[in-house]
């Protein structure tokens, strides 16, 4: 369990923030600016708040009122920036080693060939940073934090300085940690994919405040997290289950309780669980049953609701199965269509809009 209780000025930002977490992945999400670093280097230590409470598995790591405010060496706290931040002059397993090596031996929770097998660095122990690509230096930095037997993992945008299939790569690297060692992660980002993939729990930040915290499944799909995050991204998250996969065609589908999708490159095994987040944009409505179309993946709903008009743009709300799907169609579509609460619709989505880069491992 995570508690933060935290008042700080910093720049022009008044934070102000308040969540508990008790998840294997907690999530700070929101725009660049809204504190979602200064969250996290204050509660490492590397910054003191002005007042508030910090505290972990009932550990109280500061506290204004009662005059606490734990070293940062004594936190136990592992800490991956946006720059791997590698010791240039030693090699791959010296830096793995470096905080291994001061913490008591009761206080390790993984070892260096656990490490080793999981982040896949068996080929680079003996190399030294410049050697290494940047995502072979990202998973160096992570393993090095992990060995040196961290309460809880801080990872502030780990993906921010990597291309796209740097990338992919360690997000897959960050999941099998995710599944495979206890140690719980609040992970910074401003992207939507990532966080849906890693995380359990999100608290959603904008302007030094919480504007929002619960399940990905909740906070990720809320209609009004465009205007939250400043960006146009309200959907679903539903959790399914790989059933078939077709290798000539390169495809996977999905079941869900409320049918099955057909996504594209998912790499995963049948039987796998998996998260999948639907865009409400990549979201179409039909009436009546769509013929010789292209679009794989077409559904039977009923409208659950039909927001206001905004900017000639409407919100709609689809019950499939257990699910609500959201889509976003036009005023006139809305009108031509006169769809309203409780009329039978046809729910169409294209399986490209469906990749390997919004579907992720559920653990």
């Amino acid at each position: 369990m995570i508690k933060v209780d935290l008042e700080h000025r910093v720049g022009n930002l008044d934070l102000a923030v308040r969540f508990e977490a008790d998840a294997r992945v907690t999530a700070l999400f929101g725009r660049s600016g809204s504190g979602k670093t200064t969250i996290v280097n204050l509660i490492a230590g590397l910054a003191k708040p002005d007042r508030g409470h910090i505290e972990i598995d009932g550990r109280v790591l500061f506290d204004s009122a009662a005059g606490i405010d734990v070293p940062v060496q004594a936190r136990r706290i592992g800490y991956v920036f946006q720059e791997a931040r590698l010791f240039p002059h030693l090699t791959v397993r010296r830096n793995l080693l470096c905080g291994h090596a001061l913490t008591p031996a009761s206080e390790r929770s993984v070892s260096l060939e656990h490490i080793v097998a999981l982040l896949g660095l068996d080929r680079l122990l003996e190399r030294r940073p410049g050697a290494l690509s940047g995502g072979e230096k990202q998973r160096v930095a992570i393993g090095r934090a992990l060995l040196a037997g961290p309460r809880v993992l801080l990872m502030d945008e780990p993906l921010a300085s990597l291309d796209a299939p740097r990338k992919a790569e360690i997000m897959q690297y960050v999941e099998r940690l995710r599944d495979d060692v206890g140690v719980p992660i609040i992970y910074v980002s401003h992207a939507v994919d990532e966080v849906v993939r890693m995380a359990d729990w999100v608290v959603l930040m904008a302007a030094g405040r919480v504007v929002a915290a619960g399940s990905v499944e909740d906070v990720m799909g809320r209609p009004d997290l465009g205007t939250a995050a400043g960006i146009f991204e309200g959907g679903t998250v539903i959790d399914a289950r790989i059933v078939a996969q077709d290798l000539d065609y390169e495809l996977a589908t999905l079941a869900f309780d409320g049918g099955t999708l057909t996504v594209t490159n998912v790499d995963a095994l049948i039987g796998e669980a998996v998260r999948v987040r639907i865009r409400a944009r990549d979201v179409s409505v039909a009436l009546e049953a769509p013929r010789s179309i292209s679009i794989q993946n077409v559904l039977t709903g009923v409208i659950a609701s039909v927001g206001p008009a905004q900017a000639g743009v409407v919100s709609v709300s689809i019950s499939v199965g257990t699910v609500t799907l959201r889509a976003r169609v036009t005023r006139r579509a809305a009108e031509q269509l006169a769809l309203e609460p409780g009329m039978a619709v046809y729910v169409l989505i294209k399986a490209v809009s469906l990749d390997r880069h919004g579907v992720g491992y559920a653990g």
